[in-house]
């Protein structure tokens, strides 16, 4: 297998793929535009994705997609978790772990996708 990515299916990947880059930063890469609506969008970070496809007017499954985001620093990682905390949900307060993160985790007030946020505060480069 060469990778594996999440595919999240929304009302409006236009909306979605800016408010995540808003926050989390990285590239969006349009793959299926139609007129004037985004079909299907990657945002690309660092060297992964997440794959954004419009529900086509099917409604939503009741499925939670959670998404682990492993940060580089812990200014980058409160960051992300104070943007999407603003509206979204608090999971899990931020909070050091037992097994060595900076850890929290957040419901996006899109409420598409759990956002489990680690900051490995004795990892070596």
């Amino acid at each position: 297998m060469r990778s594996a990515s999440p595919f999240v299916i929304v009302n409006d990947v236009q909306q979605t793929v800016d408010y995540y880059q808003s926050v989390l930063g990285g590239e969006i890469k349009v793959l299926n535009k139609q007129e004037d609506k985004l079909l299907h969008a990657e945002l690309h970070l660092g060297s992964s994705h997440i794959h954004f496809s419009d529900s086509y007017g099917k409604p939503l499954k009741a499925q939670h997609v959670q998404i682990i985001l492993d940060f580089d620093s812990e200014e980058e990682l409160k960051q992300a978790y104070h943007a999407l905390a603003e509206k979204g949900t608090v999971d899990v307060e931020l909070q050091d772990t037992f097994f060595g993160a900076l850890h929290g985790e957040v419901t996006d007030h899109l409420n598409h996708i759990g956002w489990v946020m680690n900051y490995f505060k004795n990892r070596r480069p």
